[in-house]
């Protein structure tokens, strides 16, 4: 038996025993963390990355990462993954273990290599990838082959991927930053292979939710013949201007989907995104519509306006929220140093992690092999100059190290405030040259999601006493799973341009970068004045908010809306702002009211409820589009 996840405290440098000698046995140990976490929690003779670890993080990793394309496009947001991995992986082993198909007990440092391989490949989705492909082929109206774009997504995530190996040992093995979703997924994985019950209870909800997210999709989108369905949207009960409140995309969803990630949100975030539709196309849109300024009351004519006011929002939040955390940067800087790798303290014999820790000259030789192929693919598929490639490299590993530190501290990778300050360098420095500012900010936005990512599956490694090495391999497994899936994917759904920015697929990330890459482009007369008005208000909105939220008494701050929540719902359809505050409303309630409920059940049934529809809405698309259901 594994054991015991320790509190990530315990792995600091332990307290000096006053005790100890330097020359005695433990003494070490008790000095240096590193050495005690080889002494007391490494477990170096356990099955790790096995065969069918592999092959199951794969799987279930494809299968969620096509989730989380079909969820980004719905709201701009990738959703967790590891952690619904390793509860789906578990139930999954322990059924074949139980028909007798397998003999041999899944582990849980199995499950946590396999949660490794299923996050690479889940996230293909994140660090810009499907806001910058989707904002490409809106502002050009093409893309570069599905072959193509395997490569490019395939090289840029393992160049994260090699760009966590310097940082990981100060950041995670000195310093013990939470990595709070890594420490969670520790601690899953400890329960799940300790309480089997527990596991089980898990599962089966995520299977029933699932089931029923499924069905739902069934009923509504099907359009079989035999079966009655159902309308896709209800309308909120009342007009606005004479027209019913639907029209201005103000009207209920029936889509477990964004009520399975609203309760994954918090209940701040939900009442933000309520409160910004109502802002938006109760107040706003009808007086454009009435000046004339917005043609028609539809959701895309709508959006054309509203666009540049919640970008705003979005983009001076998320700026000024990562300046606010300069001292992560400023750290993250400093680590820099660390590149040429871990040097040995003065009057240390040995290091004593250099046959279990990836060695620091792997970093230089995966930049060196696979640095010359970004830049090649950048200046041969989106026509970025030679000398741009080669600048975007370095500023992706400052990007990668500031973003690995700043989700080890805070959990939340700054690819939103990352993306915009990449896309503002290369516009002043090749100005006019769209590819290059929107890819350019894809490939800083890819190294530093994957680059973070990796390290909080290392930190449910360190906790677990997993092999840092096996870690890696899974993660580069992962990221080739990933790239293969997404991109054939993304091409049945988004076949054209048109598609995005609509109500089916909002796309509200690929509409905030394709609108900053428009800007730089055009500059800002391009735009109408009452635009440039909202936009100006929208930036001063998310500075203020940012601010109150800040320097605001604790009590108040509940009361203070997310900026994040706001602008992303001034981007999106009414319909999906009030469905993810419907989700976020009842899981809030059922922790107020049953906690160890909502503990056991907000996860999983979420996690089904988004799987289920999302997976079958795909299926569905693709069934339509080889012709054998009627589009």
């Amino acid at each position: 038996m594994a054991p015991p996840v320790p509190n990530p405290s315990q792995l600091r440098v332990p307290p000096p025993d006053p005790g100890a000698v330097p020359d005695q046995p433990g003494a070490s140990a008790a000095m240096d963390p590193e050495l005690y976490w080889r002494e007391h929690v490494y477990q170096g003779g356990a099955r790790q990355l096995t065969v069918r670890a592999i092959i199951a993080g794969m799987l279930i990793g494809a299968v969620m990462c096509l989730s989380n394309l079909y969820v980004i496009l719905k709201t701009g947001w990738s959703l967790g993954v590891t952690i619904t991995a390793c509860i789906l992986a578990f139930a999954v082993f322990g059924t074949l273990r139980s028909l007798k198909v397998l003999r041999r007990e899944f582990t849980d440092l199995e499950n946590n290599a396999m949660g490794s391989v299923a996050s690479a490949a889940g996230y293909m989705t994140g660090g810009g990838n499907m806001a910058a492909v989707p904002a490409l082929l809106m502002l050009t109206g093409t893309l570069p082959s599905s072959g193509w774009l395997m490569v490019w997504f395939a090289v840029i995530s393992a160049l994260g991927v090699f760009a966590a190996i310097p940082i990981k040992r100060q950041l995670i093995n000195i310093e013990a930053l939470p990595f709070p979703t890594g420490t969670a997924t520790a601690e899953t994985i400890r329960a799940l292979h300790g309480h089997g019950e527990v596991a089980r209870r898990k599962s089966r909800l995520l299977g029933l939710a699932g089931l029923v997210g499924a069905l739902l999709v069934l009923v509504r989108d099907a359009r079989f013949t035999w079966l009655k369905n159902l309308p896709e949207k209800a309308s909120l009960p009342f007009t606005i201007l004479g027209r019913e409140a639907g029209k201005w995309s103000l009207s209920f969803d029936f889509s477990l989907l964004l009520i399975g990630a609203g309760a994954l949100v918090n209940f701040r975030t939900g009442w933000s995104m309520l409160l910004g539709a109502i802002l938006n196309y109760g107040f706003l849109a009808p007086a454009m519509v009435s000046q004339g300024v917005i043609p028609e009351v539809t959701y895309k004519a709508i959006n054309s306006w509203s666009l540049w006011t919640g970008s705003a929002v979005l983009v001076s939040s998320g700026l000024l929220s990562f300046a606010f955390q300069w001292k992560s940067v400023v750290r993250s800087f400093s680590a820099l140093g660390g590149l040429v790798g871990i040097k040995p303290k003065e009057g240390a014999r040995e290091d004593p992690l250099a046959d279990i820790e990836c060695p620091p000259a792997w970093f230089p030789l995966g930049f060196a092999l696979l640095g010359p192929v970004a830049v090649f693919l950048m200046a041969y598929l989106f026509q970025i100059p030679w000398w741009a490639g080669v600048l975007a490299l370095p500023l992706a590993v400052v990007m990668g190290v500031i973003a690995s530190r700043v989700t080890g501290e805070t959990d939340t990778t700054p690819t939103k405030a990352l993306g915009p300050v990449t896309q503002l360098i290369f516009g002043g420095l090749a100005p006019g040259n769209i590819p290059a500012n929107v890819m350019s900010a894809n490939a800083t936005g890819g190294v530093g999601l994957h680059s973070a990512d990796l390290l909080t599956d290392l930190k449910s490694g360190w906790l677990l006493g997993a092999s840092p090495r096996q870690q890696f391999f899974a993660q580069l497994f992962g990221v080739a799973a990933g790239a293969m899936v997404v991109v054939p994917i993304f091409k049945l759904l988004v076949p054209t341009a048109d598609v995005l920015g609509t109500e089916q697929f909002p796309a509200p990330a690929s509409m905030v970068w394709a609108g900053v890459s428009k800007m730089l482009a055009s500059g800002v007369s391009a735009l109408h004045p009452t635009a440039r008005v909202g936009a100006l208000c929208g930036a001063l909105l998310g500075i203020t908010l940012v601010l109150l939220e800040r320097w605001a008494p604790p009590k108040v701050k509940a009361f203070i809306p997310s900026a994040s929540g706001l602008g992303l719902a001034i981007v999106i359809p009414g319909s999906s702002s009030i469905s993810l505050f419907v989700g976020a409303g009842l899981a809030a309630l059922l922790r107020r009211v049953k906690p160890k409920l909502a503990e056991d059940a907000v996860l999983p049934v979420s996690s089904g409820f988004i799987a289920g529809e999302s997976l079958l809405g795909i299926a569905i698309a693709m069934v339509k589009a080889f012709g054998f259901m009627p589009k």
